[in-house]
């Protein structure tokens, strides 16, 4: 069984409420964070062992200093597929939401925009098998523990899996700087798939095809572009806004 290692004190209290198996928690004798106890209390009640080590030992452990005392080793995180995400939004009988992402390798952007799928209440999130960053140990740390929340599949064919989504009932809606269409010109409260590229490319040209819809985030000042993970919280936020606006409820 492929094991990991996740630091941080919000990643390690999502990952054991979760369903991954973990199997120790190493913690710094010097930690003096006030969640410490309700992270120490959580791992006696799920019964996985505590052990005490040096901070220097733990950063050896994870590899950077950035682990606030935390340390805890798990079995590898478990993608889910995109059948399954299709089945899930299918069963919860909501308006679908669900994030695509074309090529994102930055593990801080991927983590950030999961945390904002999560927050959005998005159904999935999709990342491709290749040339893309991977859900680590860092991509949980920037996502603040919401990868335990949501699902995220991995897909051989980006292009292929919007046209699985097209047929399943999607929309798709590309983010493209140079799009002609504004972001608040379009009708979001279907269902919907949201696109955004690589940091440096945007969506590929193929995926580009398979979007129905391009749509750009007015921007004043004199920068061209967001960073990656600013641009998908804002459009899904903006379908969040969207649904609450014309929610039924109010």
């Amino acid at each position: 069984m492929k094991e990991e290692i996740l630091y941080g004190i919000n990643s390690a209290m999502e990952a054991l409420r979760g369903k991954r198996r973990a199997f120790e928690l190493f913690v710094s004798r010097d930690a003096s964070d006030r969640r410490m106890e309700k992270l120490l209390k959580l791992a006696t009640e799920k019964g996985v062992p505590v052990r005490n080590r040096d901070k220097r030992d733990i950063s050896r452990l994870c590899g950077t200093d950035h682990h606030q005392g935390v340390a805890l080793k798990l079995e590898g995180f478990p993608y889910t597929g995109l059948s399954d995400i299709i089945d899930a939004w299918r069963e919860s009988g909501e308006r679908g939401l669900i994030l695509a992402l074309d090529g994102v390798q930055d593990p801080h952007n991927l983590g950030a925009l999961i945390r904002s799928a999560a927050c959005a209440g998005a159904h999935g999130v999709i990342i491709p098998k290749d040339r893309a960053a991977r859900v680590t140990a860092t991509v949980e740390k920037s996502a603040a523990g919401a990868a335990e929340t949501i699902p995220v599949a991995q897909v051989t064919n980006l292009a292929q899996a919007l046209d699985e989504l097209k047929e399943a009932g999607f929309w798709i809606y590309g983010a493209a700087d140079s799009a002609a269409s504004s972001l608040y010109d379009q009708d979001l409260s279907g269902n919907v798939v949201i696109v955004i590229g690589s940091e440096g490319e945007g969506v590929r040209p193929l995926v580009r095809k398979k979007c129905d819809f391009l749509v750009a985030i007015p921007l004043r000042g004199g920068v061209s572009s967001l960073n990656a993970s600013v641009a998908g919280g804002v459009i899904l936020f903006e379908v969040l806004r969207q649904r609450l606006a014309f929610s039924p409820q109010n």
